[in-house]
């Protein structure tokens, strides 16, 4: 995997001004970009997420996940610190691509969960790789991290590459009646770490 880094601009947002730098992957093609907000020193912790793009969650607003609601409270609680970055990773559906995704959500629509969807398809339950991390975090001067995500592999992906990660924080939002089942299958399958009394922000009850 070979990541070149591209251009640095600003991205204006509800919440604050981050920087936006764009990075390549030019062996699959893929674009990747890591928000960052205030000024990292080599010897601190940095509030931060790796984020799996989620075009149904980020982009329409769906409720059959929590990504989009995850994005939004990470960017939020970035700009309240005043600090902090966010790895914008382009592996929709948890790598399977955004059709097959759409594929796996008519299997869940007939009673397959999330877990059994990408199987019947022919897929592992989740396929990303986080091989391009190294490179952005470097570009961006991030060495130690207080890591927000209810996901163990993230926290091995940074540990991997050779980020100490001081914390996880998590980040439990945008339970309602049309992911419950979703965020089960993640904790019991998928080893998610979440709690159902720290849920908050529920949406459309």
């Amino acid at each position: 995997m070979s990541i070149n880094y591209i251009a640095t601009s600003k991205l204006p947002t509800p919440w604050g001004v981050f920087e936006m730098h764009g990075f390549e992957d030019t062996e699959s093609g893929k674009e990747h970009v890591a928000l960052t907000l205030g000024q990292f020193a080599p010897d601190q912790a940095i509030l931060g997420r790796i984020h799996s793009e989620c075009l149904t969650g980020d982009a329409l607003f769906s409720l059959r996940c929590d990504c989009g609601f995850q994005l939004q409270t990470a960017m939020q609680t970035i700009a309240e610190q005043g600090q902090g970055f966010i790895l914008y990773l382009r592996q929709e559906g948890r790598g399977i691509g955004l059709l097959n995704k759409i594929r796996a959500y008519e299997l869940q629509d007939g009673g397959a969960n999330t877990v059994e969807a990408n199987e019947r398809l022919g897929f592992e339950a989740d396929m990303r790789k986080y091989d391009m991390i190294v490179p952005m975090l470097e570009k961006i001067g991030v060495n130690q991290v207080r890591l927000m995500t209810n996901n163990p592999r993230k926290v091995a992906a940074m540990q991997q590459a050779g980020i100490k990660v001081e914390e996880r924080v998590p980040l439990q939002v945008g339970k309602n009646r049309y992911n419950e089942q979703y965020l089960k299958t993640k904790s019991t399958q998928l080893g998610h770490m979440m709690s159902e009394h720290h849920f908050v922000d529920d949406a459309a009850e």
